[in-house]
């Protein structure tokens, strides 16, 4: 009987955890969609301003939904915990940098994969990659950092004095 009501209990609390996780994934998630559905959303208007018809939003919610998972398993892994014992704007811009930098690992990996898929062999999505200027990746980059900022200063916020205290005073209490 005791031995039923452990193994109940750890049940619940798995239950708990697993609906936190996905809690944290779905706003993760949701952030990133938005910021990448309004960077499609430029990207379609300077491509038709240059005659380029070119439909890039599909990409926004499954760019959303891989980068999603990489932050997940990037803060599980502790990434970007270095200065979280100093003033939130250190841990804050730390963070930003660490994940922009993976974040843009990941998205080139992502190009190299979808060339391959595409067709093309390895060599030629890394000479993909390698076309790409410095200039173009130090762009994305520097973008991903910007997006990032709002985000992790949210979630050290939260760190610092709480979730449910963060959400209540944004939302109100209830």
């Amino acid at each position: 009987m005791a031995e039923e009501t452990v193994l109940s209990e750890r049940m619940q609390n798995l239950k708990q955890k697993g609906f936190l996780e996905f809690k944290k994934f779905m706003a993760i998630f949701l952030y990133l969609w938005v910021v990448f559905a309004l960077l499609s959303i430029h990207e379609t208007i300077i491509r038709a301003q240059h005659g380029l018809d070119y439909e890039a939003h599909t990409f926004a919610v499954i760019n959303a939904f891989v980068f999603a998972k990489v932050l997940l398993v990037g803060e599980h892994f502790r990434l970007g915990n270095r200065f979280k014992h100093k003033p939130l704007i250190y841990p804050v811009l730390y963070k930003c940098l660490v994940f922009s930098a993976l974040l843009t690992g990941f998205h080139i990996v992502e190009k190299i994969v979808a060339g391959v898929i595409g067709g093309q062999t390895l060599s030629q999505g890394l000479a993909d990659v390698d076309g790409r200027t410095l200039v173009s990746i130090v762009s994305m980059s520097t973008l991903a950092f910007v997006m990032l900022i709002p985000f992790f200063a949210f979630r050290e916020l939260g760190r610092l004095i709480g979730e449910k205290e963060l959400r209540s005073l944004f939302l109100g209490r209830g």
